[in-house]
């Protein structure tokens, strides 16, 4: 099968969910080899999850490797090209399903021996620590504006040309930076396939006692960073970083 940047989206994806949500995972279920290790494995883990993730869309045909719809909008709004939105999103979302039924398999045993459904419903999908709409919403968008943008720092050419093989571990050193910082507040999801893929998955699969897949907050995780993506791709448009 031949490399393509639709099949590099996806791939990539799975394979950042997959460890994304699998560090999550191996954090909060119980009878875990890391179970209550702690925000910063869960940091660490997705940061690394990232870096892999970016490596892997790359090898698989996806030289941008986006890996999250948020990301394909903002670079969309900021050079005025709206070609990779329905091919990107669409390979990102089933990518990101995938990664979750991947985690739910490796994570098999531990699901029945962990009685709280929103632990169970933390590995797959974000939530807030005080849940207020206005805060989630703006929390959500300031996250992604700060990938947004440093995104397009880490690629600037004021820069110059980075070492081959540099950018995917910027790019984690980034997300690594943004969760330290702000995910606190929201859990971080800056990206619609990353929190509303899995989540659906959290609706189908047959998960021992795993109680309401939160839909009424589910809407804060796409919006909010759809929103931050515009106003990054507008910042970016406006002057050319």
């Amino acid at each position: 099968m031949h490399t393509s940047p639709f099949l590099g989206e996806l791939i990539g994806t799975m394979v950042l969910i997959l460890l994304g949500d699998g560090v999550v995972a191996n954090v909060v279920l119980k009878q875990t080899k890391g179970h209550n290790s702690g925000w910063i494995v869960i940091t660490t883990g997705w940061a690394f999850a990232v870096t892999m993730g970016v490596f892997v869309s790359k090898a698989f045909g996806s030289l941008d490797a986006h890996l999250n719809p948020a990301v394909t909008v903002a670079f969309a709004v900021a050079t005025n090209d709206y070609s990779n939105l329905v091919p990107f999103i669409t390979a990102q979302m089933l990518g990101a399903f995938l990664g979750a039924i991947l985690v739910y398999v490796t994570y098999l045993p531990h699901w029945k021996v962990t009685p709280d459904p929103f632990d169970k419903l933390a590995v797959f999908s974000t939530g807030p620590a005080i849940r207020q709409v206005g805060p989630n919403l703006l929390g959500e968008a300031i996250a992604t504006l700060v990938l947004i943008l440093g995104l397009a720092g880490i690629s600037s050419k004021a820069l110059g040309v980075l070492a081959t093989g540099v950018g995917p571990y910027l790019v984690g050193v980034l997300v690594w930076s943004i969760g330290l910082s702000l995910g606190g507040t929201t859990g971080y999801a800056m990206s619609p396939a990353r929190d509303l893929a899995p989540r659906i998955a959290h609706a189908l699969l047959p998960i021992p006692g795993k109680g309401s897949s939160d839909w009424g907050y589910a809407w804060i995780p796409v919006v909010g960073p759809i929103i931050g993506a515009i106003l990054g791709g507008l910042l970016i448009r406006a002057y050319t970083l």
